[in-house]
């Protein structure tokens, strides 16, 4: 009986400590320290000489801080709630767009979290690229139609089309010898923007 019971009691808790509206900046605090940590071990690792003297200081700071940190450590927790709690008591004066614009921002969180940051950035990139598009053929047709922009996009246009290839050109020499901050930038997709333009 005791165990049939209990499932729910915790789920309440669980729903009780849970926020409702402010759970992203728990969850960007955290990937914060979490970062954090990440950098202070490495650079902690490669302290080299001075690794004693880190050690030494580290643990004379965890001797003072400790006691405080037992003593308050679930102050931010406690005001994160009383904050969210107060958001829920705001919402019922919030008009309904906003409470739309906020549910759609955090789906977009959710999903964010669900499926990493690139995932989602492709997801966006693919859905709205088209629309992209066709704003930026109707915008160069309205600025084809300005006395003189023709003439200085004959003259700009070549120059740029020539630093964008040199710019791919880096970016995938520097993939291929390996450098990881390559596969985060872009190539420019010249031959598809030429396409573009061209076509219409």
């Amino acid at each position: 009986m005791a165990a049939e019971t209990q499932p729910p009691q915790i789920n309440e808790i669980k729903e009780e400590q849970e926020l409702k509206y402010l759970e992203f900046v728990q969850f960007a605090t955290l990937e914060a320290l979490m970062r954090c940590a990440i950098l202070y071990s490495y650079a902690k690792e490669r302290a080299g000489p001075l690794k004693p003297g880190v050690n030494t200081v580290e643990e004379a700071v965890k001797t003072v801080v400790a006691p405080v940190y037992d003593r308050f450590h679930l102050v931010p927790v406690e005001l994160l709630k009383y904050a969210d709690r107060k958001v829920g008591e705001l919402d019922r004066h919030v008009p309904s767009n906003v409470k739309k614009v906020s549910s759609q921002a955090r789906s977009v969180v959710s999903d964010v979290r669900r499926d990493g940051v690139s995932t989602f950035a492709k997801t966006v990139y693919s859905k709205y690229e088209p629309t992209a598009e066709q704003c930026a053929v109707s915008a160069w047709r309205k600025l084809n139609q300005l006395p003189l922009f023709p003439q200085v996009a004959n003259a700009v246009l070549p120059k740029a089309a020539y630093c964008t290839e040199k710019y791919n050109e880096v970016i995938v020499s520097s993939a291929e010898k390996g450098y990881r901050v390559s596969a985060y930038l872009p190539l420019v997709p010249t031959e598809k923007i030429a396409k573009v333009f061209n076509g219409n």
